[in-house]
């Protein structure tokens, strides 16, 4: 099977959000919207706890879901149905907003270090306004596969026969990478799907140089080759089926047309998002 070339390289750009949480927003970027279905990438991390300790006080979702994975530190999650999660050191949550969900992300702090990301991945149409839920994954229980000096942590998709705990409405994978010395790998992808990989230890190759901070958008055919340029280098692997529907979004919110998002926003404002 052919590689996929990479179609386009880009950095994040640095913001604020939440409470003053400082962080990198790598999708959606000036030269990207989105990867359908992925609306949103974040890296946050930062060894000084004034960079991140405000959080995320409470806050509204509708219609998609958001796959949050700690590296380092600990977050505290609440809702407004009376949920409650904690994410630690390696964790993952994976929180369906459907139809809507007030919540909170208070960081804790470790030794003053905090580091992970979220992704945004879309709902269809269909599943925008199911009842919401959630996943919180223990470290101990997301799998890694040892292959040709690199390890492969599967949050989501099957890998070499082993599958992730992460589970969407939409298909897609969601690997975690590490390479221990310069080596080379190969991760199948299934064609039509769109992927990115975002480098953030070392540097790599893959049909181009990829850098730290780098995400590179991949071509929609073909496995993924990539070849560590150093030892310790890694990467966050993504991949999704289109969904191929168009997309409204303001915010918190992200329905398909105009009127579904100011129904959000109206819904919100009236104490009835969650209803």
């Amino acid at each position: 099977m052919s590689n996929r070339r990479i179609q386009k390289v880009m950095q994040g750009i640095k913001t604020v959000d939440g409470a003053g949480v400082k962080l990198t927003r790598v999708i959606p970027s000036t030269e990207l919207d989105m990867i359908d279905p992925f609306l949103l990438f974040d890296e946050f991390g930062s060894d000084n706890p004034d960079d991140y300790i405000a959080g995320f006080p409470a806050h509204p979702h509708r219609g998609f879901e958001t796959i949050t994975y700690m590296i380092n530190g600990k977050f505290r999650h609440k809702d407004s149905m009376g949920n409650e999660g904690y994410l630690t050191d390696g964790s993952v949550q994976w929180m369906t907003a459907g139809r809507g969900v007030i919540h909170s992300e208070m960081p804790e702090k470790t030794n003053g270090k905090v580091r992970g990301f979220q992704l945004w991945l879309n709902l269809p149409k269909g599943k925008k306004m199911i009842q919401p839920c959630y996943n919180d994954i223990p470290a101990d229980n997301i799998p890694i596969v040892n292959i040709s000096g690199a390890k492969i942590k599967i949050i989501s998709g099957t890998f070499s026969g082993i599958t992730g705990p992460g589970v969407s409405h939409t298909g897609m994978l969601y690997y975690d990478i590490s390479f221990d010395r310069k080596s080379e790998i190969v991760i199948p992808i299934k064609n039509g799907w769109n992927s990115f990989c975002y480098v953030y230890e070392g540097s790599i190759f893959s049909t181009v140089a990829i850098k730290k901070n780098d995400l590179a958008l991949l071509g929609k055919n073909g496995t993924f080759r990539c070849k560590a340029n150093e030892k310790n280098t890694r990467l966050i692997l993504v991949a999704g089926m289109p969904l191929n529907e168009p997309v409204a979004r303001g915010g918190p919110f992200v329905m398909n047309t105009r009127e579904e998002l100011l129904k959000a926003f109206d819904d919100y404002q009236n104490g009835r998002l969650c209803d």
